[in-house]
């Protein structure tokens, strides 16, 4: 008999709270790295009504307007008018960025890791992008809203939104969508009926296959009704708080440590990413149908301390000789990561909204499939 599952995953849109701190907190980041790509960064945002407050530890030649870079970020958000409770304009910007301790540079500066801590990177054959189907049809679902917001497609719609999708498993591939939900602020005009047939003609269905919806599947849109106060006026925000959205919807582990605001000698965010590139090339390498690799380092030390892949017996080969493909065709020591990723570049605020995984562009360099060849071809499967 078919063994069944469910299971959730959940994404948030640019205007929900705690991503519009990510997004603040990697544009500062990206300002300091335009300028002076060394810089090391550590930025922490959070938003209230009428105040954006951003702290950290930075240790750079550059300058940068760290209020207009605030307010520009907002701005972009779609944070523009005073009625939506929070806006770049009127919003107090408060700076509390000082230098970076002399005693963990100390440790960083010979090439050594930012922190001790574990990452995973994760990725399995269930999308075209490698990535989990319950939080990339999640994502998609919170890009659609957006796209309708910001090209007049639904006008009503404000930046504030939730989404979740629940996939139901058969044997461990996905079956059907067995639960959609979509959560998202709006004008105070629309009424809810209207908002309902909307999102479920201009966002669902643009997103969702027919083929993985049936007659049982729940669709629940705006469920408690009203959604008008919404933002950092409904809720206070903070760099960091979703980290699952972030990576792989609580489909693989997480080792704990955020992403954004963090430069890439912080090997909770480019140790994580190679994590991804590697599982990534494994899966498209043919090596196995689900890869999960964990990295774990002490800080001030270059090496890791320990390297895991684990193939859920789904590996062509044991998950022994894919620790050992992984050291010998991927450096891992931080200086190694981050050059082999091209990081010191102004990529990141792109990372803020939507996941850090499977996603496409210059600047997402761990998701490329290059060694997947190489890869092929020392398990001795090439041809």
């Amino acid at each position: 008999m078919a063994a069944r599952h469910l299971f959730t995953s959940e994404s948030v849109t640019e205007g929900h709270p705690d991503k519009i701190a990510d997004q603040i907190s990697d544009a500062v980041l990206d300002a300091l790295l335009t300028k002076d790509p060394m810089s090391r960064v550590a930025c922490e945002t959070m938003v209230t009504t009428g105040l954006a407050f951003i702290a950290g530890e930075v240790t750079t030649t550059a300058y940068a307007d760290l209020p207009g870079i605030v307010r520009e970020t907002i701005k972009g958000v779609g944070y523009t008018r005073a009625k939506y409770g929070f806006d770049y304009e009127t919003c107090a910007v408060i700076s509390a960025i000082h230098e970076q301790s002399p005693d963990i540079a100390m440790g960083v500066d010979p090439g050594g890791a930012g922190d001790q801590g574990l990452m995973f990177g994760y990725a399995c054959r269930e999308t075209p992008e490698l990535m989990p189907m319950p939080i990339q049809m999640a994502h998609r679902l919170s890009q659609r809203l957006s796209e309708a917001r910001r090209d007049g497609t639904l006008p009503y719609l404000r930046p504030d939104g939730k989404t979740q999708v629940t996939v139901e498993y058969e044997d461990g591939r996905p079956l059907r969508i067995d639960a959609i939900v979509v959560s998202t602020q709006h004008a105070p005009e629309v009424t809810t009926e209207a908002l309902r047939k909307d999102i479920e003609e201009k966002v669902i269905r643009k997103v969702v296959p027919d083929n993985l919806r049936d007659a049982r599947t729940k669709v629940h849109i705006n469920p408690t009704g009203r959604f008008v106060v919404g933002g950092p006026q409904g809720d206070t925000g903070l760099t960091g708080r979703k980290i699952i959205v972030d990576t792989y919807g609580g489909y693989a582990p997480h080792g704990g440590g955020a992403f954004s605001g963090k430069d890439p000698t912080k090997v909770d965010r480019s140790a994580a990413y190679m994590a991804r590139y590697i599982a990534k090339n494994i899966v498209a390498a043919g090596l196995a149908d689900r890869a999960q690799v964990q990295v774990a380092y002490a800080i001030g030390v270059a090496d890791p301390v320990s390297v895991m892949v684990d193939s859920f017996g789904t590996g062509k080969v044991s998950d022994e000789m894919l620790v050992d493909l992984v050291r010998k065709n991927f450096g891992l020591k931080p200086k190694e990561i981050i050059d082999s990723l091209d990081l010191r570049r102004p990529v990141y605020l792109a990372t803020a909204a939507f996941g850090h995984f499977g996603r496409t562009g210059p600047g997402f360099t761990w998701e490329k499939t290059d060694k997947a060849e190489t890869l092929r071809k020392a398990a001795g499967l090439a041809g």
